[in-house]
């Protein structure tokens, strides 16, 4: 059996197609930081780490560092074909570093899939090979962005989108924006709003029951209060009937089950850039089954690269039950191309996964190619 030989880092800026907006942030571009690992056999397995210093604490230099250091060594040198030892090793390497982990873990479960010669969400147990994805809308904030929000809102439908997820909680008008949006694409379209931390519970109950009590038709609410005020969101879910979901409130199992105990909420978002990688979130999938709280798979700001294993992961939950409605997984189509070749494409609000082996990535595109962005990643001694 081969074994994992080297770890190399590419860094492609890619343009969006529009601003991305948010209750925390702005971006333009997405500076995607893509993990190779390869094997003796010269496969390739690919992840990716997305970065956001105000969400998982990471930067492009502290995840570079992250793997180059304790992730490479602690994986350099073991089969190509064992990508759960591969993560528990990962997660005892560092304390922290989810970005970094998702990379090199989705790399190698990558590369342990193409080793066994099946589509990675074929090798972790799923048979769809499409996902439905719902289409994020911006916050808006002043009366030009609700404009272009209402807009952007009428041609992913006309795109075929029939799931919609409006941010809020960036200092525009919510309650007005997500009534507008209601309006705008009628009743058949399903309304979700993330609020990203905006609120406070009192805030949060008085716009949430004000859309329930004139039948605005808000199919969830997530995140909306503090990601630490799990008390908040108890108090959320005990004075709504509209389903409260947590995104930044719970990373792992760990988290979880301080939510589950406090009845906080009915569903969760998992991502893998929380959860570290793909073997924790499904650990996340099972506990959430268990407890009867349903859940979707979401994304951060990236590319078709991580896209492509939280599609994997989505199929797979497919199999086991409490995978809720479209999934959060829209980041790709932000994007004016993708960095790589081959790999997960949208038709829609449909994601394709690939039939060949692994993610079905072979390359990095070269138009996404930057000079100077790729650094190579010395392997650590053998083990």
């Amino acid at each position: 059996m081969a074994r994992i030989e080297s770890v190399i880092v590419h860094r492609r800026s890619v343009p969006l197609v529009r601003p991305f907006v948010t209750s925390v942030r702005r971006a333009d571009t997405v500076d995607a930081l893509l993990v190779e690992v390869r094997d003796a056999d010269g496969r390739s397995g690919w992840g990716e780490a997305p970065t956001s210093w105000r969400v998982t604490g990471e930067s492009h230099e502290s995840v570079a560092s992250a793997v180059a250091g304790p992730l490479t060594a602690s994986t350099v040198g073991m089969p190509s074909d064992d990508p759960r030892e591969a993560s528990a090793r990962l997660a005892r390497a560092v304390v922290g570093n989810p970005s970094a982990r998702m990379g090199v873990e989705c790399a190698i479960w990558d590369l342990a899939a193409r080793t066994a010669g099946l589509p990675l969400h074929r090798y972790l147990g799923g048979r769809a090979d499409r996902i439905e994805s719902d289409m994020t809308l911006s916050a808006a904030v002043t009366a030009d962005d609700a404009e272009d929000l209402i807009r952007t809102a009428l041609e992913h439908v006309g795109n075929g989108f029939t799931t919609l997820k409006v941010k809020t909680g960036a200092g525009g008008d919510d309650d007005a924006i997500v009534r507008r949006v209601r309006a705008a694409v009628g009743d058949a379209i399903a309304i979700r709003v993330d609020a990203n931390q905006g609120w406070t519970p009192d805030e949060a109950v008085r716009i949430v029951n004000g859309w329930r009590d004139d039948a605005v038709g808000v199919e969830l609410v997530e995140q909306p209060v503090h990601r630490d005020d799990i008390a908040g969101l108890a108090y959320v879910s005990e004075r709504t009937t509209t389903p409260v979901v947590a995104d930044e409130s719970v990373w792992n199992a760990r988290q979880l089950r301080e939510v589950l105990v406090s009845r906080a909420v009915s569903r969760i978002n998992i991502k893998l850039a929380k959860t570290g990688g793909i073997a924790e979130a499904l650990a996340l999938a099972e506990l959430a089954r268990q407890r009867d709280v349903s859940v979707f798979v979401g994304c951060m700001s990236e590319s078709h690269v991580g896209i492509a294993s939280a599609a994997a992961v989505a199929s797979a939950l497919a199999e086991t039950g409490g995978l809720h409605g479209a999934q959060d997984l829209d980041a790709g189509l932000w994007l004016a191309s993708s960095p790589v070749e081959g790999g997960v494409s949208y038709r829609g609000p449909w994601i394709r996964l690939s039939d060949a082996p692994g993610t079905g990535i072979s390359s990095l595109a070269t138009i996404a190619a930057e000079p100077g962005t790729a650094a190579r990643i010395p392997p650590a001694a053998r083990r």
